[in-house]
């Protein structure tokens, strides 16, 4: 591994039973970067992640952070992790414990930890220290849940659906906070349902889809990988089914006057609409947005 690799996964499958959860996942990490895992339920997204922080053994292949064994590098404190957790008040954390109490605890845990102070401004809680769990909205929750996965001071942090449950503006300024930590040269490697969260947030795209990587790639790339370019214009009272019918047209949007096409040859399209002999204007060629690359890669009906 290159002396700023952080996390090398190969050849990792995982079955239960008959059913093939993983099957031979490979994916590599350096300092600095963020990496977001992206696919369906059941593509095996948080199989992986459990794998990697050495919750379950893989059937076949191996897992290595920082040089170690998944299990030894997270006893280390290299690895720090969100996993899963409700959205409600106190949700996974000890009842009627301070915030401040609870971070320096868990420091306590780890050979080389981030002193206590450190870990509430980074992760923006310094005035809630005094405050008690059960008092935190659930914006604060999450940042407590990121806290106590920084406490160990990692080299890796892995997320597992951070934002769920989460408003706009929380959401916002989670991302935020986890950015800042991240330029510090940990690398972060998250799952997520929110396709605008990856696009906005990562560096590079993995997709996942029943146990197999399909893509991996900056978001630029992945969306090239699809094959769709989106074809916009404005064109009052225009049929759907003429718009339908144009060459490599996918989908079809219209919002009043205004007409989106998901195409798999743009130039082959306007030349349709062209000689269709529509009237329209304000023509516009674009690449498809980050959702319809993967509804192509997974053949998923919605995201």
């Amino acid at each position: 591994m290159p002396a700023t690799a952080i996390l090398d996964v190969q050849g990792l499958c995982r079955r239960f039973g008959s059913t093939e959860a993983v099957a031979g996942v490979d994916l590599h990490m350096t300092a600095g970067e963020t990496v977001a895992l992206l696919g369906p339920n059941g593509a095996g997204k948080s199989t992986t992640l459990a794998m990697i922080l050495g919750l379950l053994s893989p059937t076949a292949g191996q897992v290595t952070i920082g040089g170690r064994a998944a299990r030894q590098a997270v006893a280390s404190g290299l690895v720090g992790a969100m996993l899963q957790s409700g959205a409600g008040a106190g949700s996974g954390l000890p009842s009627r414990t301070r915030v401040g109490e609870l971070v320096g605890f868990v420091a306590s845990l780890y050979p080389a930890p981030l002193s206590p102070p450190a870990v509430l401004r980074h992760a923006g809680l310094a005035s809630l220290a005094d405050r008690n769990v059960d008092n935190l909205s659930g914006g604060e929750l999450q940042r407590v849940r990121f806290a106590l996965a920084i406490c160990p001071d990692p080299r890796l942090l892995i997320l597992d659906e951070p934002t769920v449950g989460l408003d706009v503006s929380s959401r916002r300024s989670f991302w935020e906070t986890v950015r800042a930590f991240a330029a510090e040269g940990r690398a972060v490697l998250f799952a997520t349902h929110y396709l605008a969260e990856a696009a906005e947030t990562a560096g590079r795209v993995v997709v996942l889809h029943k146990g197999h990587v399909v893509a991996d790639g900056a978001v630029g790339e992945i969306r090239r990988t699809a094959a769709i370019r989106r074809v916009r214009f404005h064109a009052p009272d225009t049929d759907a089914g003429a718009l339908r019918a144009l060459p490599a047209v996918q989908r079809v949007r219209q919002a009043g006057g205004e007409i989106s096409l998901d195409s798999t040859d743009a130039d082959a399209t306007v030349r349709g609409l062209v000689l269709s002999g529509t009237t329209f204007t304000d023509l516009e060629v674009s690449g498809a947005a980050l959702e319809d690359a993967f509804l192509a890669l997974t053949g998923e009906e919605s995201a």
